[in-house]
């Protein structure tokens, strides 16, 4: 058995030390823990603003993507001192959770070394949990369909929302699929977020049925797109932008502009959308921040988009019952728990 390495490193003003450099994590591709710490180290300007203040769920995989992973919700006990944390009140655990949040470079390195190769976080700031910055819908293809058929159901939500005065952000899963995001950053809750998000599934299934489902059966999906608008909700986490994914080759949660989504519609070439680390770091270095207007644009969400979707009788009667119970910063949840109140290390 080789010897495990380690060595000790100085970023920015932390000291880290680093195990099991030579470990395959990727071993299709043959891709190393110590590239996983590189490409993480090299896309922190671009990561940064997406995860900072964000409450955060790991998905590591010590012994690579071959190998059983967990999620872990926790921020680990043995994490250094420097590493700050979220409180967020679980009630499937009646207690408080201690979420990492990934502020600044050493963090960076410090998650990847203990094997976090997926970063998921809320779609809200610590600060304002109940406040969503943006609007997410996550399509996903049921076989025989692909990211080509998402194409188009993306760019047919992106009319929508521009009819509506809204403009929206593309990005790839880094998996199978296509993601949506509407940039708001102001005054918003996740009711309001949620009406329209499943509204909008709804109409789509309505109108194009051969195209669409909006519910999660396997049996309705077959060579249809999932629009999953249950992203849209205080306590669940979706797939951080520059996030590796857990695939075969270190593919990556990729922002992509509409003229490239158009484009693999119009070729039909799922591959014109995969994107692996190595190829994410170049289109940074030459078009900057695809998705910065998800952190820097403001946009309210329309009256008139709650009234399409039949949102607005919705929204003022699940207002009217929060008001009701007193307005709590952490209403009661009943049913199925969310992502972020599942058990201690999340594991699904």
């Amino acid at each position: 058995m080789a010897k495990e390495t380690s060595v000790e490193v100085q970023i920015e003003s932390r000291k880290l030390k680093l195990t099991n450099l030579e470990k395959i994590l990727y071993p299709e591709v043959g891709f190393t823990k110590a590239q996983v710490i590189d490409y993480y180290t090299r896309i922190a300007p671009a990561i940064l603003p997406h995860t900072r203040d964000h409450p955060l769920t790991l998905k590591r995989y010590p012994n690579g993507v071959d190998a059983e992973f967990f999620y872990e919700k926790n921020c680990p006990k043995h994490r250094p001192p420097w590493v700050e944390t979220a409180t967020v009140w679980s009630g499937g655990n009646n207690r408080d959770m201690y979420y990492c949040m990934a502020q600044d470079v050493p963090t960076l390195v410090w998650l990847a070394q203990i094997a976090t190769l997926e970063f998921h976080t809320s779609l809200s700031m610590a600060k304002n949990l109940p406040q969503p910055r943006t609007l997410v819908f996550d399509l996903d293809p049921g076989p025989p369909a692909t990211i080509v058929e998402c194409c188009r159901i993306g760019m047919m939500l992106r009319d929508v929302f521009l009819e509506h005065g809204l403009e929206s952000c593309a990005k790839t899963s880094g998996s199978k699929g296509l993601q949506l995001y509407v940039p708001l950053n102001t005054a918003v809750d996740y009711n309001q977020t949620k009406v329209v998000s499943k509204g909008l599934a709804q109409l789509f299934e309505e109108r194009h049925p051969d195209l669409v489902v909006h519910k999660q059966l396997k049996e309705l999906r077959k060579g249809r797109v999932l629009i999953d608008w249950s992203q849209n909700d205080q306590y669940k986490t979706t797939v951080n932008v520059y996030s590796l994914r857990a695939r075969a080759r270190p593919t990556v949660s990729t922002p992509v502009t509409w003229a490239e989504v158009e484009k693999c519609l119009k070729t039909g070439d799922p591959s014109t959308l995969v994107f692996d680390s190595d190829q994410v770091l170049a289109r940074v270095a030459k078009l900057g921040d695809l998705f910065e207007p998800v952190v820097k644009k403001k946009q309210k969400l329309p009256r008139s988009l709650l009234q399409l979707t039949g949102g607005a009788p919705a929204v003022e009667k699940m207002a009217n019952r929060r008001r009701s119970m007193g307005g709590g910063r952490f209403p009661p949840q009943k049913g199925r728990t969310g992502r972020m109140e599942r058990t201690e290390k999340g594991l699904e």
